[in-house]
């Protein structure tokens, strides 16, 4: 006798997925499903969602790294299971992590001797980076202040207020009030003689930024080393210098190597750099070196033997995946000086290539350095019809995600479009930017201006639309809905024609 049971709806096989009942009926967004589902169908739903993300390759409003070579990503793939912290388990991949270190920690001149190691750390980041070396820097404070008898319960910091918003964390978080330098309209960097000035016996240091988020500019690290010099010696302070190099890290060495911004200069205690921007690897690794020992305090370095030896840490996270290490170590053999230098070059001519481009329209002024972050900052010289907003919602028609913003006070009043330049960014891509801002400028021209009438909320109460009259059992239009309806008119009536010529 042969015994059969009806199959359950969770245990069908899916041939079809497309065909199965798992792609028609929606799953709870917010709550774990009761029953389970089979893994192509999982697979599908989900795949299918993502393909309304934007293209990573066509969004230039990033930094990070969206590209690498199959051999890396079979070297991540293959690391992706293991949990860097475990160093006793994973002795290898810890030992390729202070080969990065140094690696690192010598590109930026640190003063080590023939047979010393660096001082540094691999972190998520150069968010945590940046709290690590901040933490080191209001300990050191601390102690000092502690020792002479002072207060030491209102540390500061000094930045300008183009720094990224991890600075600010790091303040709010750690209780350190952040002193910014304003900027102003044509100078989006932090002027080293303001910020020198606001020094005092309670700063923990000033933070420079290599590659500003903002426009790409390297803020002049040696004039606030100069500076900052002079003025310590004439109040016996010590207050040292941080760099964010957490975009120029892995540029100014190749592209500038005379630039002195590094270790050295005397007063620069400790660096971070983004190894997933221009170090050239996927999101999710960044780096921070000391100048030696004495500038990382011991007291914030943890010893733990749980894991089968004993292990110094200092992170603020714990559990970490060891890809993104393995795929640094893959960068900097792989390209050494050479590759990385020949990259950056690519990058910067690229960059002018859509400079020269853009110029060319003679719509645009060109608010981003030639030195620096390879980037083009810009925005509209005339901006009597449309905004860099609206032009930055249009690109996106076409694939391209640029960011519209405007700058930090107390240049608030300038917005800018920026697009950065990445290392799979070639030439022809550059080139086709240029031809859809082209199409996108010709394309607002026939649109009516979005500044011709202010919205009803903006508007005095007494220019606001009066009660609608009707007349012969028709309504009557005010003003400001006629002026609406043609604005829709004119862009349904533009927007359905072709885009695809040049204007």
């Amino acid at each position: 006798m042969v015994l059969s049971r009806a199959p359950s709806d969770t245990d069908v096989s899916v041939h079809s997925t497309f065909a199965s009942r798992y792609v028609r009926a929606s799953l709870p967004r917010y709550r774990m499903p009761e029953n389970s589902i089979p893994k192509e169908a999982a697979y599908q739903i989900i795949n299918d969602e993502l393909m309304l993300d934007g293209n990573p390759r066509l969004n230039l409003a990033s930094f990070v790294t969206t590209w690498m070579e199959p051999e890396c990503d079979k070297l991540i793939m293959a690391s992706i299971n293991k949990n860097y912290v475990d160093m006793d388990e994973y002795p290898v991949t810890t030992e390729l992590q202070n080969r990065c270190v140094n690696m690192i920690a010598h590109l930026f001149h640190a003063p080590l001797g023939e047979s010393e190691t660096a001082v540094g750390v691999g972190t998520v980041g150069s968010s945590e980076a940046i709290m690590l070396a901040g933490l080191a820097f209001k300990r050191r404070w601390q102690n000092r202040r502690r020792a002479e008898g002072k207060p030491f319960d209102k540390p500061n910091i000094i930045t300008g207020a183009n720094v990224q918003v991890c600075w600010e964390k790091f303040a709010r978080y750690f209780e350190v009030e952040l002193k910014e330098v304003k900027l102003r309209e044509g100078y989006y960097v932090m002027d080293p003689e303001q910020a020198v000035e606001m020094v005092d016996e309670n700063t923990i240091c000033v933070a420079a930024i290599l590659g500003s988020t903002l426009n790409g500019e390297f803020e002049d690290v040696k004039l606030i080393n100069d500076l900052l010099d002079k003025k310590n010696k004439e109040t016996g302070w010590d207050t040292p210098i941080h760099v964010d190099a957490a975009s120029g890290g892995f540029i100014a060495p190749f592209l500038y190597p005379e630039l002195e911004w590094d270790f050295r200069l005397p007063w620069v205690k400790s660096i971070n750099v983004s190894g997933h921007k221009y170090g050239l690897v996927y999101a999710g690794i960044g780096w921070c070196v000391w100048r030696n020992k004495e500038d990382l305090p011991d007291e914030l370095i943890f010893h733990i033997n749980y894991l089968g030896a004993d292990q110094p840490t200092f992170t603020l996270n714990f559990s970490k995946g060891s890809s993104q290490v393995i795929a640094q170590y893959y960068q900097l053999i792989r390209h050494g000086f050479e590759g990385y230098r020949n990259i950056m070059e690519n990058c910067h001519e690229n960059a002018m290539v859509l400079k020269e481009g853009l110029e060319r329209t003679g719509r645009f002024n060109i608010v981003s350095k030639d030195e620096g972050v390879p980037l083009v900052a810009f925005s509209l010289k005339d901006h009597s019809r449309h905004d860099e907003f609206e032009i930055s919602d249009m690109l996106r028609r076409f694939g391209w995600i640029v960011p519209a913003y405007t700058m930090p006070p107390d240049a608030q009043h300038v917005t800018v479009l920026r697009v950065v330049i990445r290392e799979e960014f070639s030439r022809t891509l550059a080139e086709r930017l240029v031809l859809d801002i082209d199409k996108v400028m010709c394309q607002l021209d026939a649109l009516p201006s979005s500044k011709l009438t202010p919205p009803a909320a903006l508007l005095p109460a007494a220019r606001l639309p009066k009660t609608v009259i009707v007349a012969n059992g028709h309504v009557k239009k005010t003003e400001l809905e006629t002026q609406k309806s043609v604005t829709e008119a004119w862009k349904k009536f533009v927007l359905a024609k072709k885009t695809n010529g040049v204007c």
